[in-house]
């Protein structure tokens, strides 16, 4: 038991107060704590009365904590959470910061992933199956991402990963047509979209036999100039095997090396 003798502002933090006991420092507190107690000096304070200050200024400092890191962008309860413990805030005092946090409006699983779904296809190249991990590496429930998700239409998926196989493909010009669709099947996996969603945006798209004709000769000319000393019979059977490793036609293979060695001969 002891009276407090002084409550003085912190000189950093407005918002604190320090309180001195019998003339010695005991322990700092919010303004909002301070209230909430009607802390003034004179007054007498026991042990049980400390212990209950203490456990309510964690509490109001946790949910200013969390405001704080809430002020940036939403967040969800998880992330909070997690949060809550990064800042050392005591473990005791986390579900009623959660519950006041919640009464405030300032948490909403529900909202946060509708967001954060809406955010992800508006901005980002991402396919469902990515955006559901990350919903639940976020603490999401697997129902409620799942219902939420509906809002990426399979035909919005498609359009997506239709743009995304146009960028494969010019990426991947110089190769094959073959190790084009290939690497943009495998791009448009790795996004998170179904195989089946893949397959509608290959097959929306016409071949560039121009391109793949372009592709087919800047590989056959980096082949000729390392096969080019050899023998003919030699040269003809590496070139072969070396353009048809890279996805091309044969009969395409054919004419490419006629085509450089008529060249070769001018």
């Amino acid at each position: 038991m002891g009276v407090i003798t002084k409550i003085a502002i912190q000189q950093k933090r407005v918002d604190r107060y320090n309180i001195d006991i019998d003339g010695q420092y005991a322990f700092s507190a919010d303004e909002a704590v301070l209230i909430e107690f009607n802390l003034k000096k004179g007054q007498t304070l026991t042990e049980e009365d400390i212990a209950r200050i203490g456990l309510r200024d964690g509490v109001q400092r946790g949910v200013n904590t969390a405001i704080n890191f809430l002020s940036m962008r939403m967040r969800s309860e998880k992330e909070v959470r997690d949060y809550l413990k990064k800042k050392e805030i005591d473990q005791e005092a986390h579900e009623e910061i959660m519950e006041r946090l919640g009464a405030m409006g300032y948490l909403n699983d529900e909202q946060f992933a509708d967001a954060y779904i809406k955010t992800q296809i508006q901005t980002t190249e991402k396919g469902p199956a990515v955006i559901l991990r990350e919903l639940k590496e976020k603490g999401i429930r697997d129902d409620t991402a799942a219902s939420l998700m509906e809002q990426f239409t399979v035909e919005a998926q498609v359009e997506k990963a239709g743009v995304l196989f146009e960028k494969a493909l010019k990426k991947y010009k110089k190769d094959s047509a073959f190790l084009q669709q290939k690497k943009a099947e495998q791009l448009i996996l790795t996004k998170g979209y179904s195989a089946a969603v893949m397959k509608k945006a290959a097959n929306a798209l016409e071949p560039d036999e121009e391109a793949e004709q372009e592709a087919l000769m800047h590989q056959a000319e980096k082949a000729h100039r390392r096969y080019r000393a050899l023998e003919a019979r030699e040269y003809r059977q590496k070139m072969k095997t070396a353009l048809y490793r890279k996805g091309f036609d044969l009969t395409d293979i054919d004419r490419a090396i006629n085509r450089l060695l008529e060249e070769e001969e001018r």
